[in-house]
């Protein structure tokens, strides 16, 4: 009874711990990061994406101006975008504004983080620790859950249709 019981339990705690780590939440200042998260990498590949949303909750503006990992040899803000049928992915120069009382959504599709140079290709289950630096709010410390909720939902976003994700 007792390793039913422990079994049940570890079973429960994975279910809740699993659910929580995409629904992240980190306040500093007047900015809030919620969701943070990345989508699993195929072996060998050398870089990957984050996506998260940030709120200004004050009454100036802030800037994210940079973002550095452990996990990958660089790390930068990039925007994908279409134009005349011509997809274009490029880093964002100058640091990403974040208007007072908005949020501004980093997804699949538009704004996201690159992460580049990565020596070991994010798996599905880990987190991938990160500090975003903000003009006014400075460092802050997330972690992108990788597989989390978010990625499965914005996949038809980003321009991969029915392309299937590694596991």
């Amino acid at each position: 009874m007792k390793k039913i019981t422990l079994v049940l339990t570890a079973f429960f705690l994975a279910l809740f711990f699993g659910a929580s780590a995409g629904a992240q939440t980190v306040t500093a200042g007047d900015i809030e990061i919620t969701g943070p998260y990345a989508r699993p990498m195929v072996p060998g590949a050398k870089v990957g994406g984050g996506y998260l949303s940030i709120t200004n909750k004050g009454t100036t503006d802030d800037k994210l101006v940079g973002i550095n990992s452990a996990r990958a040899g660089s790390s930068e803000l990039h925007r994908m975008s279409v134009d005349n049928g011509v997809m274009t992915m490029r880093p964002v120069a100058g640091g990403l504004a974040i208007p007072a009382g908005q949020t501004v959504e980093l997804k699949p599709g538009g704004y996201h983080v690159m992460f580049k140079n990565v020596g070991e290709p994010f798996k599905r289950g880990e987190t991938i620790k990160a500090t975003l630096t903000f003009e006014k709010a400075g460092q802050v410390d997330v972690e992108f859950a990788v597989g989390a909720a978010g990625a499965a939902k914005t996949d038809s976003q980003s321009g991969m249709g029915d392309m299937p994700m590694p596991q």
